[in-house]
């Protein structure tokens, strides 16, 4: 199994997209069986709250199933569990290098590491911006050159 945790600050816009993204790829591609995909926020605002509501409305129109997903908080457990983890700039990338304290299994990187040619290098907070759409675009671009850097990894072919 490939383990991918996307984080941003509170779990409720960006990570939660790109979670609900990612696995819309990853099931489009047939590999659902082979995945497992969460996501989490460095900061405990909004624990147990849904999406919020742009991400819910902008995956609600693209067809992408967001239902049941709830903020938690990254845990020290996650470091060991999950062989990805993806933040959505560069403070969260920051925050999860300090948490982990050298014990993570996998890469901590950023979306925009996967996107070399692009030129957005973070994912732009809607909570405060109030662009899903934009969001969208980028989380989308970033999940499918993740996903073609996990196949090649792991020499698994679609």
């Amino acid at each position: 199994m490939i383990h991918v945790l996307f984080v941003c600050l509170g779990n409720i816009c960006r990570s939660p997209m790109a979670e609900a993204v990612f696995r819309q790829i990853v099931t489009e591609k047939g590999l659902e069986k082979q995945f497992v995909i969460d996501s989490a926020g460095t900061g405990d605002w909004h624990i147990g709250h849904p999406p919020h509501k742009g991400t819910k409305e902008l995956l609600g129109q693209k067809g992408i199933n967001c239902d049941g997903m709830k903020a938690r908080k990254v845990t020290d457990n996650d470091f060991k569990y999950f062989s990805y983890i993806v933040a959505m700039d560069a403070q969260n990338k920051e925050d999860l290098m300090n948490l982990a304290r050298n014990n993570s299994i996998g890469e901590i990187s950023l979306l925009s590491d996967y996107v070399p040619s692009s030129l957005w290098k973070e994912v732009p907070d809607p909570y405060y911006t109030g662009n899903f759409d934009e969001v969208y675009n980028i989380v989308e671009e970033g999940c499918s050159h993740l996903l073609q850097h996990i196949l090649k990894q792991h020499q698994l072919t679609v």
